[in-house]
């Protein structure tokens, strides 16, 4: 399972230039979320390494086009996304342009946008939701994947592609960066990439989707990652 995810750096490297690049990602590493946690680890911000790791993703970002960043309103997923924007700057893109081509810094900005749907796009009953988060979240997860059905969540397979929709719908720049928790992502690496998770074979941080869109033709659709590999194992 270690060649499911494509590094983003070879990502961005094949990538077209005149498509839109729409990532979806998982925040970066987080500090640990202790059992019995009364808000599940909502206040739970990102370690030293994971803010590192996010600022070398934004540096992977190419040089030409704008990029836009949206993150659930949670605090170490803002966190993640202001650094990627950060590391876009850092690489000093502003150096690089193309004739009536954006360069990336000119256009570029290290404002987030907060999304709710970020947030709870796939809820559908909270009090439920809460409840699967006591249980046993990874197993919880893994038992909606695989019937695609649970009292706590929307259906998974229309939901996702209405998480896609609305990706598009919020956005049209060149690089279009969503940065969201696991239990919003792993769904979306499920139903358009065919992966499968178990509790103890998990997805890792700064790990997702990359949906490249064409002028014309077919979207394309990558699971990718920042890191050495898209998986963690417990």
């Amino acid at each position: 399972m270690t060649n499911d995810f494509v590094q983003l750096s070879d990502f961005f490297a094949q990538a077209d230039w005149n498509s839109k690049i729409y990532l979806l990602l998982r925040h970066a590493e987080r500090n640990h979320i202790t059992p019995g946690d009364k808000d599940f680890g909502a206040h739970v911000g990102l370690t030293d390494r994971g803010r590192r790791q996010a600022v070398a993703l934004g540096k992977m970002i190419p040089a030409i086009g704008d990029a836009v960043y949206f993150s659930s309103p949670v605090g170490r997923c803002m966190e993640t996304a202001k650094c990627i924007s950060e590391g876009r700057k850092l690489a000093g893109f502003g150096n690089f342009a193309i004739p009536g081509v954006a360069s990336g810094a000119a256009a570029d900005s290290v404002n987030v946008t907060p999304l709710n749907e970020l947030g709870d796009f796939f809820v559908r009953d909270v009090p439920a939701y809460e409840q699967t988060l006591r249980e046993g979240f990874y197993e919880g997860i893994c038992k909606w994947l695989e019937s695609g059905e649970h009292g706590a969540f929307w259906p998974l397979h229309e939901r996702a592609e209405q998480m896609r929709e609305m990706m598009f719908e919020k956005a049209q720049s060149r690089f279009n960066v969503f940065v969201t928790h696991d239990a919003w992502v792993v769904p979306c690496l499920s139903h358009f990439c065919g992966l499968k998770f178990e509790p103890k074979c998990w997805m890792n941080f700064l790990t997702g989707l990359a949906f490249e869109v064409p002028e014309k033709g077919n979207v394309k659709v990558t699971p990718v990652t920042a890191l050495e590999t898209g998986w963690l194992h417990f």
